[in-house]
C-alpha cells in the first residue's frame, strides 16, 4: 500500500512546468524573428504560383542608344514585327512604372520576326542582365540566357515594390554590320 498512497505536496512541478513554457514561447519567438525573411519568401512564392497574372505597361521607357528607325518604344508597341534595334552589346533599355507593384514575370521576344527564316537574317540577344530596382532602392540583378529561337521566353522574378526594370544586353548572335541587335518586344506581368 506504501508506494500507491503517497502524498504530494501541493505545487510540486510547477515552477518546472512555468519554466519549460517560458523556454519554449521564448523559443518560438526567437525562431519567428530568425526565420521571417524566408518565410515571408514561401508565403510570397506560393502566392505567385497559385495567382493571377496580368500584364503591365510601363509609364517611361528609356533607352542608352537604339539603332535608326529601331526606337526603345518599338519595345512596348504590343507588336513583335517592329524591335528597339541595340547599336552594340552594352545598350541598355529602361523601363519605369508609377505606381510599385509585385514583378511576378518577364517576357522577351528576341529577333527581328516570328518567322524563323526572317529570324536569323538579324541580329539577336542570346544573354541579357535584368536589373530590378524597387520603391526602397534595392537592386536585384539577374542573368538571363535566351534561346536563339523565335517565339517567348518567360523569365519568373517574384519581386515586390517594383518601381523600374533596366534590360542590359551583355551577347548575342548573327551580328554583322548594319545589323541591330533585335529585341522585338517586352512584357512585364504583375500578380492579381
Amino acid at each position: 500500500m506504501w508506494p500507491f498512497r503517497r502524498r504530494v505536496r501541493g505545487g510540486s512541478g510547477r515552477a518546472l512546468r512555468r519554466t519549460v513554457l517560458v523556454l519554449v514561447v521564448a523559443g518560438l519567438l526567437v525562431a519567428g524573428f530568425l526565420l521571417f525573411p524566408l518565410g515571408r519568401y514561401v508565403y510570397e512564392d506560393v502566392r505567385d504560383k497559385l495567382g493571377g497574372t496580368r500584364e503591365i505597361s510601363p509609364t517611361g521607357v528609356t533607352a542608352s542608344a537604339s539603332a535608326p528607325g529601331h526606337p526603345a518604344g518599338a519595345a512596348f508597341d504590343s507588336q513583335t514585327n517592329k524591335y528597339w534595334g541595340a547599336p552594340a552589346l552594352g545598350a541598355s533599355l529602361t523601363a519605369s512604372f508609377g505606381t510599385p507593384f509585385r514583378l511576378v514575370g518577364v517576357v522577351v521576344h528576341t529577333g527581328v520576326s516570328k518567322e524563323p527564316q526572317e529570324f536569323r537574317r538579324g541580329a539577336r540577344p542570346t544573354r541579357a542582365e535584368l536589373i530590378v530596382t524597387t520603391k526602397d532602392d534595392k537592386v536585384h540583378k539577374k542573368t538571363v540566357t535566351l534561346n536563339d529561337k523565335p517565339g517567348k521566353q518567360e523569365t519568373r522574378l517574384g519581386i515586390s515594390d517594383v518601381v523600374s526594370v533596366q534590360l542590359v544586353l551583355r551577347e548575342a548572335a548573327g551580328q554583322g554590320e548594319g545589323r541591330p541587335i533585335a529585341v522585338g518586344e517586352i512584357e512585364f506581368f504583375k500578380r492579381t
